[in-house]
């Protein structure tokens, strides 16, 4: 799916990709934190305070790379 602009499209946290991918959700903020794409909401000063917001498109190129791989 070729989407040229990913404002409008679906966009997950890493509780939700981490639950429909069996992953913990550490795992799956550490494989998502510098992926070209993911929207970092940075609340406060504190790095714990960061909410990723990964578009649908980043999401699918992220688990294609994770199934090749194995």
């Amino acid at each position: 799916m070729l989407v040229e602009n990913p404002t409008f499209e679906k966009h997950y946290r890493v509780a939700e990709l981490a639950s429909m991918w069996g992953l913990g959700r550490e795992t799956i903020r550490k494989i998502v934190k510098d992926d070209p794409g993911v929207i970092k909401i940075r609340m406060g000063r504190k790095k714990a305070h960061t909410i990723y917001s990964v578009p649908e498109s980043a999401a699918n190129r992220i688990h294609s790379r994770l199934q090749n791989a194995s």
